[in-house]
């Protein structure tokens, strides 16, 4: 997930492993599902159906843990940091978490999947909450298990809102290595297949709209993601760098929302971002994490279209450049900040066009998309809560995505470079 992975180094090393030998865009059937219900009693309150205002929760927290890879460890101690807050009448927190053979021996060492409904323990080294189902053979890198995942979370524990975090590797949007063919997040090691992009947005489309998409994973808070998949959630948040070994401290946000279950979804989304950099802050190690609010996306869109046009027009390719080369970069060179691009642009300009449309793409920017953004450490100075993919070269493969078909920026790209 993460760079859940030491560092942007053992990020890179772990996706690229990962993708050994898997053909993208080819998805397993789901396994089947085997059940074994335990303590049948511990659900059997009365709940009203999913979507109904007035069902008995506030909050379903639903957490998609695919450790099927070396971040094994990291998510068994995610799991605990749930559980050092545990379900309320007002919040359900519900996790599936997968593991495979090689990683940690911790808890165990069992393989497969597990469900739980997260109770509240003083132990952080297992995990005691109830079994509520388990998968012996899971395929967590295949969307529609992602989307039966949702499903059974809210028939179970229905709720007025609804958090889905995705918990894994991630790669945002990049194309710089052959291996690289079909990004996304979700990498099974077991089974060799991932989460693409266009996935997400169709697993979304099947599960109905929730109130935040949260992706603990690395590099996932670029315009391309967001945009494919902006009509499934009300807000996203996630990280436009790799994200440290720890990933999400659960138990700082959770416990929060446990605290006041009347949050919003925008105040939701604001306390996920600041626990997350206050951590990194504490600790001194560089981080990012952003709120983007998905409403404004396609108006942005449109603003953008007038920009980039403006820009093309000026002729003015040598300031293009100059600003892509000084732009915010993350972990690929590529992914660049976009707030931060956009200004450097106008900054340069003699184009008076140009000026104008970029400072209106700006304030709309920061104040009517990017709702909350923090960035720790000062290689992040100019990380300004949203990403996007600027390359030297083109690929045809960004023409699939949504984002493409909209925009000109697949026009920008080719004319910059």
């Amino acid at each position: 997930m993460k760079n859940k992975l030491f560092g942007a180094l053992l990020c890179l090393v772990m996706v690229s492993g990962a993708f050994a030998g898997v053909t993208f865009d080819q998805q397993g059937s789901v396994s089947k599902i085997v059940t074994q219900l335990k303590n049948a009693n511990q659900d059997s309150r009365v709940v009203p159906l999913p979507g109904n205002p007035k069902a008995t929760a506030k909050w379903t927290v639903m957490v998609y843990v695919n450790a099927k890879n070396n971040l094994e460890s990291y998510g068994l101690g995610d799991v605990n940091e749930m559980e050092q807050v545990g379900s309320t009448p007002d919040l359900n927190i519900v996790a599936e978490l997968g593991r495979i053979s090689g990683y940690s021996s911790d808890d165990g060492d069992w393989t497969g999947s597990r469900r739980y409904l997260i109770q509240k323990d003083a132990d952080t080294t297992k995990i005691t909450s109830p079994i509520v189902m388990e998968i012996p053979k899971s395929d967590m890198g295949n969307w529609k298990n992602l989307v039966e995942f949702v499903k059974w979370s809210q028939s179970k524990y229905p709720a007025q809102r609804y958090v889905l975090v995705v918990w894994n590797h991630g790669s945002g949007w990049n194309k710089n290595l052959a291996v690289e063919s079909g990004k996304g997040i979700s990498y099974d090691d077991e089974s060799g297949n991932h989460i693409t992009t266009q996935q997400l947005k169709q697993a979304l489309a099947e599960t109905g709209k929730v109130e935040i998409l949260s992706m603990d994973a690395c590099l996932m808070q670029m315009m391309e993601v967001a945009y494919e998949v902006r009509t499934g959630a009300d807000y996203i948040v996630a990280s436009e760098e790799t994200e440290p070994g720890d990933g999400y401290t659960y138990h700082t946000w959770l416990g929060p929302l446990a605290a006041n279950p009347s949050m919003t979804q925008a105040e939701l989304s604001k306390t996920m971002v600041d626990s997350y950099t206050d951590h990194y802050q504490s600790i001194g190690q560089g981080a990012t994490q952003s709120s983007v609010k998905t409403e404004n996306l396609y108006k942005l869109g449109q603003l953008m279209n007038g920009w980039v046009s403006a820009v093309m027009a000026s002729g003015e390719v040598a300031n293009a450049k100059n600003a892509r080369t000084k732009a915010q970069a993350f972990y690929y060179s590529s992914n660049k900040s976009l707030p931060h691009f956009v200004k450097l642009v106008n900054d340069g300009t003699q184009n008076a066009d140009v000026k104008a449309r970029g400072a209106e793409l700006l304030n709309f920017l920061s104040g009517s998309v990017i709702y909350h953004n923090r960035a720790t450490g000062s290689k992040y100075a100019n990380a300004l809560g949203l990403a996007i993919y600027i390359p030297t070269s083109y690929t045809t493969a960004y023409d699939a995505l949504e984002w493409a078909k909209d925009s000109n920026w697949d026009d920008f790209t080719k004319w910059i470079k």
